[in-house]
């Protein structure tokens, strides 16, 4: 057997992270593919701060200093794609498929950082399109490798456990009902009707939330606080940051974490890491 570390977060800008902290976290973590969201440089400037021992593959955001999302391993990738969506639309920096050899598995990981919308908006519209393209690719995805993975910040608290107030919420991005619809198709039974917090029906799509399949009925585990006011230390989080595998990776699930901050000061990003062991 084989294990697989895997550890995805958003580091709010990787240069920034550094500075505050993240190679002393990730120098203790052993970890064997790393996926990063919301990168925010160049990979020159990734290849700088991770060092010689990692095989980068990289997608930067059409605009300068915006999104970006990464995948380092201690395995080269033998192939990786960015492409999401019609031809028309602009996924650069937001989706990023790599498939990996471990232990003479090959596994698919993506890294994704979905649009954080705005109610009413075109940022809204956008993200609307960017989750009816991942509607579309996850059952190719799951056809294309039984063992993959899509790790990352999907900015969409899925149910009531997802978000400390959600009461607070149910009108705003991130937690709309059309919005958790997706989410419960994504993690529905394969093939069969789902309906949605907004009322819609359609078919499951059969993959896993690891994350709550591991830590069960409970609030959180929550990965991401505002910098803003006492968010962090209430520990008033969102749990908007996934690995969702299909029902074959998932299987091999041997331990679930969130490396969560000892302390309000210790953070280097709003996101915490979701770290996950799978045993190949």
């Amino acid at each position: 057997m084989t294990r697989l570390r895997l550890a995805s977060v958003n580091v709010n800008g990787v240069r920034a992270a550094f500075r505050k902290g993240m190679g002393d976290w990730l120098a203790t973590r052993d970890v064997d593919v790393l996926a990063l969201q919301e990168v925010r440089a160049s990979s020159d400037d990734l290849a700088a701060l991770l060092g010689d021992d990692w095989d980068i593959v990289h997608d930067p955001a059409t605009a300068k200093g915006r999104a970006g999302v990464a995948i380092a391993s201690r395995h080269s990738a033998q192939i990786h794609r960015v492409a999401l969506g019609p031809d028309d639309f602009d996924s650069a920096g937001r989706w990023l498929e790599a498939d990996y050899e471990i232990g003479g598995t090959t596994v698919t990981v993506v890294s994704t950082y979905v649009h954080s919308g705005e109610v009413d908006t075109p940022k809204q519209d956008e993200k609307w399109k960017f989750l009816d393209a991942m509607t579309e690719r996850l059952p190719a995805l799951r056809e294309h490798n039984p063992l993959a993975v899509v790790v990352g910040d999907l900015n969409v608290g899925h149910d009531e456990r997802d978000i400390k107030n959600w009461k607070g919420n149910v009108k705003r991005a991130g937690f709309l009902p059309r919005e958790r619809a997706y989410f419960s198709r994504f993690f529905g039974a394969d093939g069969e009707p789902v309906e949605g917090a907004d009322g819609s029906t359609g078919p499951g799509l059969g993959w896993v939330d690891v994350g709550r399949a591991q830590a069960g009925d409970v609030d959180g585990p929550f990965t991401w606080w505002s910098w803003r006011g006492q968010a962090f230390d209430n520990d008033t989080g969102w749990r908007i940051d996934y690995q969702m595998a299909t029902p074959d990776l998932a299987a091999k699930v041997t331990e679930y974490t969130v490396d969560r901050a000892a302390a309000y000061d210790q953070r280097w990003s709003d996101h915490a890491p979701v770290v996950v062991d799978y045993e190949l």
